[in-house]
């Protein structure tokens, strides 16, 4: 079968792979209908989340049909129309009976303190092989993946499987509640989602701050205010549309691949343009660039910096965007100085998603103009890099098999 395989840093290749089998009683076999490109993925390939095993199939999110399920599998079925989640959880143990299926004790094969399992991820989650493929082998598949009703078409049912519920587990982070002025960092497709989100739940104004016009404007159609961080400076700004109080909630979206300003009364130089070369040099030591692609970004804690700067005293920080370990550098003081609320972490997909699910099929919520590119598998590559160029328009792409 086709597939999306890591080589190394800067090398991905669409290769010819054995089909997977079922390996253990929780198993299922999906043949996938829909999968998608996450800026998680770009993560690996740009060296700026370590530890990629070669040989590993890329991709956490998915859409397909049950093809074989294993002896411990209950309620599932060859032929079921299923999402699977981007993290994979055993339903059993104390973090999943708790809801906070991100940490299950059991998925991960490194052990309960290993932390979150998710798809096509690096050694320490796993690694289990990814869903950018026609078929894919789920563990605990029970806990892992959810049946689709048939008002949920495929092109909905990709947006469930991570970026979704990725963007209300921010909200939730974030405390968002009734009349909230929430700030969302980033409007990649998390952020977008997040901005749907903390609308839906209650929030009285969204400001999203990016330096991509057409992911500006795609906020916009949301209903979002906007702040182009190349022309004005973010913090001055949400601060005077504010009051000068600053949000009650910011969602951090960004994560490690932070681009800084490049200009505007924002751009970065001297020495907090050291400062951020430092971060790089020290997140991502092995990027192996080319030419324009596969660059990490250049401001890693850009994102949390603002948030800290702009959210009001005693507010409040979700944080969604992908942080690796080898980030270790926080504006902690500014935060204990203003007695904020600082919550972060890797979505609980399976308790998450299932209410999501029921609101895109009653028709409350139609998520399908979010996706801007609809590419076959075998164009994968091309996918990736025109999505890692950030091309005008390129915010969510769903690859079909």
């Amino acid at each position: 079968m086709k597939a999306v395989v890591f080589h190394a840093i800067g090398d991905i290749r669409l290769d010819e792979v054995p089909e997977p089998t079922i390996q253990d009683e929780h198993d299922a076999i999906v043949r996938i209908t829909r999968s998608a490109i996450c800026g998680t993925d770009l993560h690996f390939v740009r060296g700026t989340m370590a530890g990629m095993r070669p040989g590993t199939i890329l991709g956490h999110e998915a859409v397909g049909v049950v093809t074989d399920v294993g002896s411990a599998v209950r309620g599932f079925a060859p032929g079921d129309r299923v999402v699977v989640n981007s993290t994979m959880s055993c339903g059993a143990c104390a973090p999943c009976r708790d809801g906070h299926t991100a940490q299950c004790d059991v998925a991960n094969p490194n052990g309960p303190q290993a932390g979150t399992s998710f798809f096509g991820g690096p050694e320490t989650t796993g690694p289990i092989d990814g869903l950018q493929a026609e078929f894919a082998r789920i563990p605990w598949a029970q806990n892992s993946m959810h049946h689709l009703p048939d008002t949920v078409s495929d092109d909905q049912a990709i947006l469930l499987s991570d970026v979704f519920p990725t963007g209300w587990f921010g909200a939730e982070l974030a405390g968002v509640t009734r009349g909230d002025i929430v700030v969302v960092l980033g409007a990649g497709i998390v952020g977008q989602f997040a901005v749907a989100s903390a609308f839906a739940q209650g929030a009285g104004r969204v400001i999203v701050v990016d330096g991509i016009p057409d992911r500006l404007a795609q906020a916009r159609k949301l209903g979002a205010e906007t702040v182009d961080f190349n022309a004005e400076d973010p913090v001055q700004t949400v601060m005077m549309l504010t009051n000068e109080i600053g949000a009650d909630a910011v969602i951090d979206a960004v994560g490690v691949d932070a681009e800084r300003p490049k200009r505007g009364p924002a751009a970065v130089s001297g020495d907090e343009g050291e400062s951020f070369d430092g971060e790089v040099a020290s997140t991502a030591p092995d990027a192996d660039p080319k030419g324009d692609l596969w660059r990490p970004g250049d401001g890693p804690t850009q994102a949390a910096r603002w948030a800290v700067e702009m959210v009001r005293k005693h507010g409040r920080i979700g944080i969604i965007g992908v942080y690796p370990p080898t980030v270790e550098v926080y504006p902690i003081g500014v935060a204990m100085n203003k007695n904020l609320s600082i919550r972060m972490g890797n979505c609980n997909h399976h308790s998450v998603t299932p209410p999501l699910i029921d609101l895109v099929a009653s028709g409350q919520f139609d998520p399908i103009a979010l996706i801007t590119e609809q590419e076959p598998v075998g164009s994968a590559i091309e996918s990736y890099e025109a999505f890692d160029r950030r091309e005008f328009g390129w915010i969510k792409v769903e690859l079909t098999v």
